[in-house]
């Protein structure tokens, strides 16, 4: 296959990647009560690096125990316990020599279960109630809490937590993080303008809604060693609006996307429904073009969304990707890249067969407990 571009030799800082293909994060629910990974969920991540997948990247992980965490059973890197128990997951997938990511992330307004604060106290940038209502899949039922709209104390102790919980990921084995900005939580609220409707320094035109994450982003690439990675997921839709566009369209990209590089994130991770077809008008880049164009040099691309069929992400690469990840696809094949390198056929992702009825990891989805060969 070496003539496919899909299995191509990738770079970030001080890793080697042998091919394209990543796992994309994706909320599973099934930590303790208390946030600390479990050894299933170490089990189902080592699975995606025996099945050939060159990087993966955990389900988010919240950052602080007061407003960050957004479900129950969510994990969390914020206390010791925490980190020891997800050096059980980092030890298991690199057994097979993966670098794997922590996902950090504050919900914001999006909270759908936090027992560190009071029900229905959670903050914001601006007083602005999202859409929809909670997830029984994450455990949520009824309308999101108007959230409180964060002061500078709230949003000082809350850049302080990412910056914790990045340094705990460092000390539990993880070779990066990737810093959630995407989806319509907390940081990406920031973003976009119907959530943000500050009149402060954060608030207004693109320049001042990027302003604080791109501070979180500045704050965690100082804190970490210098070869650990630091990437930033960005979109713009939202679980609670699939059809959120910013207003300024693609001159908010390119603000968006040089300021958070410029930062200092190595990888912009990209999430659009369609990642292979144009986001900024019909003849527009896609929103992983946009980032190819507008991130400072050397910020490696990374592409999320419908990229499942091998077709697909050959196109997303060959618009300027240099990475892809792959969510559903990955549940249903968790030997993607083994299989696509055989030339395999692919199996379809069964929505009842996964996420139904909830988003916790099923039994099937945990490989058995490898047995210890006779002597």
């Amino acid at each position: 296959m070496s003539d496919d571009v899909l299995f191509d030799t990738v770079t970030l800082p001080n890793l080697t990647l042998d091919n394209r293909a990543g796992l994309a994060p994706m909320t599973r629910v099934s930590a303790t009560a208390d946030g600390r990974a479990t050894e299933e969920m170490a089990r189902y991540y080592a699975k995606f690096a025996d099945g050939g997948f060159s990087f993966l990247v955990t389900e988010g992980v919240y950052t602080d125990d007061t407003y960050s965490q957004g479900y129950l059973n969510q994990p969390g890197l914020v206390t010791e316990d925490h980190v020891e128990a997800w050096t059980q997951v980092t030890d298991a997938v690199h057994d097979t020599d993966t670098p794997i990511f922590a996902q950090l992330m504050h919900a914001g307004a999006q909270t759908q279960g936090n027992p560190y604060t009071d029900d229905g106290d959670t903050i914001a940038p601006s007083a602005v109630q999202p859409n929809g209502e909670k997830s029984e899949a994450y455990g949520g039922s009824g309308e999101y809490a108007v959230p409180r709209e964060a002061t500078h104390d709230d949003l000082d102790e809350a850049r302080a937590g990412f910056v914790a919980a990045a340094e705990n990921a460092a000390e539990a084995g993880f070779d990066g993080v990737e810093i959630h900005s995407a989806n319509g939580y907390f940081l990406n609220e920031f973003l976009s303008a119907d959530a943000n409707r500050r009149d402060d320094e954060y608030g207004g035109d693109p320049e001042d809604r990027v302003r604080y994450p791109a501070e979180v982003v500045a704050a965690v690439a100082e804190a970490v060693p210098d070869e650990f990675v630091v990437g930033v997921r960005v979109s713009q839709t939202k679980v609670t609006d699939d059809s959120y566009e910013w207003p300024e369209g693609e001159d908010a990209a390119e603000v968006f996307f040089r300021e958070l590089s410029a930062a200092g994130a190595d990888y912009v991770h990209t999430v659009d429904a369609n990642a292979a077809g144009p986001t900024f008008g019909a003849d527009g880049p896609s929103l992983a073009e946009a980032a190819g164009t507008y991130a400072t040099d050397d910020t490696v691309i990374v592409a999320n969304g419908g990229l499942g069929g091998p077709d697909a992400a050959r196109t997303a690469v060959e618009s300027g990707a240099d990475l892809f990840t792959l969510g559903t696809s990955a549940l249903a094949n968790p030997d993607w890249p083994a299989r696509v390198a055989a030339g395999d056929d692919l199996d379809e992702f069964d929505p009842a067969h996964f996420l139904a009825p909830k988003a916790t990891i099923s039994d099937h989805e945990v490989p058995a407990e490898t047995q210890p060969a006779d002597d």
